[in-house]
């Protein structure tokens, strides 16, 4: 098994009165192998980013993140109508 490079990851965590998403940057999934383990109930830019919704998502990559040894931390964002919602939802490419 190839090893995977340790990596500092300081994310945000987007929320509204409904639900969060953590988010992440594709190279980030990419690297630790869980793209297709992604559900479409999270979404994604057009900037390589990705919000990970909350309940099985997010706890998927951030299990997976320190299971490879990676730092991650997050801080918490806060809206009444969160942009997430706007954005298209995932699908692997």
């Amino acid at each position: 098994m190839e090893e995977i490079p340790f990596r500092r990851l300081e994310l945000t965590f987007h929320s509204d009165p409904g639900h969060a998403w953590l988010e992440v940057g594709v190279d980030d999934v990419d690297a630790l192998g869980i793209a297709a383990q992604i559900s479409t109930f999270s979404y994604m830019d057009h900037k390589g980013r990705l919000y990970l919704e909350e309940d099985c998502d997010a706890p998927l990559f951030i299990n997976a993140a320190k299971a490879a040894g990676w730092d991650v931390e997050y801080t918490k964002k806060y809206a009444e109508d969160s942009f997430v919602r706007r954005l298209s939802h995932y699908e692997l490419i």
